[in-house]
């Protein structure tokens, strides 16, 4: 739904539209109330309800009278009286003959209610209202550093401003009392505004603050959850959940609401569940307790030095017991269930990146680097490029062991007539002779383009033309 009344001016998106809770128009506020009498027509006669729920931060939710039959519909901005003196500004969630049912069920009697509704909120109340949720960050991070310095064992978690800029309300969590009384003086000089002091929980303060559950879901004590009850470890026990205080516990701290959740679905399912079956005498030997499926009703029990685990339903258990009790020992357990392997499923899609394995680009690694091994041993010892002279890609023999040093091994040429190979071998080419003057070559060509030169060891150096001193120009 459209955010008409926050300060960010555009549509409020599930996530937030950057009020922390304040914004209550249907779209980010915590623990809404669906009106499901919404799309109903009244009788004519009707008078409507002369109570209204209104809305503020942090899930705080007040009734007040509408003393002057003002029209408000959901979402609306009101100010409303407050308890001590002033007045507030919050959020219509709830008119209507629904709000009746709301006050039944928090127990709320309708002449308990006091505070009435002054009006719409105007421009200027908005206004004034919302300079005074800007102060509440810088206030509260001022309130911890003066807590600090009084080195007083609180956590201030929250602050709320009244709508008329007059009083704050400071929420913290404590292990046990805290005199605050001089923490009060220095914020009342700081602030210059009235200060309360308000003690909650762990799990009040995580309902207040939010988060994102270990479940990948909003914390429930954030959303919709308003009671908090008692959490023990027996709960876990009784789920068969290993008594991990890291997995157990929420963000608050505490055990998790959600273990009480299906308590007492495993409480029935325990009733038909025998006691006290740690061991069942057979003549075959006795047979421990390994695991029990309370929702299936099986119990696993294996013998002594053995690894099989024999499944038996709870009535062949119970009998057992009975016969081990009046002193009668049975041969062995009896009567085995034998349990249905369902048959795998074949996917008919193919696999998506998010089903790969997550070592399987190391794996291809280590193929290639295995690869990279073998070819490097098997080319050990030839020469560089792999090819023999004439474009053989054949390796070249190594020396035998009585072959001098630094000499090369004579090489067979299978198949070629002995002489100029590389003039036999050439292809003929197609042009006229006596067009081209002897010795002239194209511009660009290389004339030794078809000569493969090499250093040869047992080269005499003094064959050089440079050495030879008859060939040096300008001597005799």
């Amino acid at each position: 739904m459209g955010c008409g009344s926050c300060s960010t001016g555009g549509g409020c998106s599930p996530a937030g539209c950057k009020s922390n809770g304040s914004c209550l128009t249907n779209g980010c506020s915590k623990l809404d109330v669906y009106d499901w009498l919404s799309h109903m027509d009244m009788p004519t006669n009707y008078k409507p309800f002369g109570v209204i729920e209104v809305k503020f931060k942090g899930s705080r939710k007040e009734f007040f009278l509408n003393s002057d039959n003002i029209y408000l519909e959901a979402g609306e901005l009101v100010v409303v009286e407050a308890a001590t003196g002033g007045y507030d500004v919050g959020h219509v969630s709830i008119t209507g003959e629904l709000v009746r049912m709301q006050m039944v069920k928090r127990r709320v009697r309708e002449e308990d209610v006091v505070k009435k509704i002054y009006r719409k909120a105007t421009v200027t109340d908005v206004d004034k209202w919302k300079a005074a949720k800007d102060l509440e960050w810088e206030t509260m991070h001022k309130s911890r550093t003066l807590a600090l310095e009084l080195n007083l064992s609180m956590k201030l978690s929250d602050v709320d401003y009244q709508g008329d800029k007059t009083k704050a309300t400071f929420y913290y969590t404590a292990e046990g009392r805290v005199d605050f009384r001089e923490l009060i003086k220095k914020m009342a000089e700081t602030f210059r505004i009235r200060i309360e002091m308000r003690q909650i929980g762990m799990r009040q303060e995580a309902s207040r603050l939010g988060g994102i559950g270990s479940c990948g879901r909003e914390l429930c004590c954030s959303t919709w959850l308003t009671d908090f009850k008692t959490v023990s470890t027996s709960a876990a026990r009784y789920q068969n959940l290993s008594l991990n205080t890291l997995k157990l516990a929420g963000q608050c701290g505490k055990l998790k609401c959600c273990l009480n959740y299906e308590l007492d679905t495993y409480m029935d399912a325990l009733k038909h569940i025998p006691d006290n079956v740690n061991v069942l005498k057979t003549e075959r030997g006795d047979a421990r307790l390994q695991k029990t499926d309370i929702f299936k009703k099986l119990m696993w029990f294996s013998y002594p030095r053995e690894e099989s685990w024999i499944p038996l339903p709870i009535a062949r258990v119970k009998e057992i017991q009975q016969m081990n009790r009046e002193g009668v020992i049975p041969p062995d357990l009896g009567e085995v269930v034998e349990l249905e392997t369902k048959p795998v499923k074949v996917l008919d899609y193919e696999n998506v990146v998010g089903q790969d394995s997550l070592t399987r680009l190391d794996e291809r690694r280590n193929q290639n680097q295995g690869n990279k091994k073998k070819n490097k041993s098997r080319n050990k010892g030839q020469r560089p490029g792999g090819q023999t002279e004439g474009g053989n890609n054949t390796p070249r023999q190594d020396a035998g062991a009585g072959q001098p040093q630094g000499q090369r091994p004579p090489r067979v040429h299978e198949g070629r007539p002995e002489g100029n190979r590389n003039e036999a071998n050439r292809p003929p080419q197609n042009r006229p002779e006596g067009n081209r003057p002897e010795g002239a070559r194209p511009e660009g060509s290389n004339p030794n383009r078809h000569k493969k030169f090499r250093p040869n060891p047992n080269r005499n150096n003094q064959n050089r033309p440079d050495n030879n001193q008859g060939n040096q120009p300008g001597k005799e």
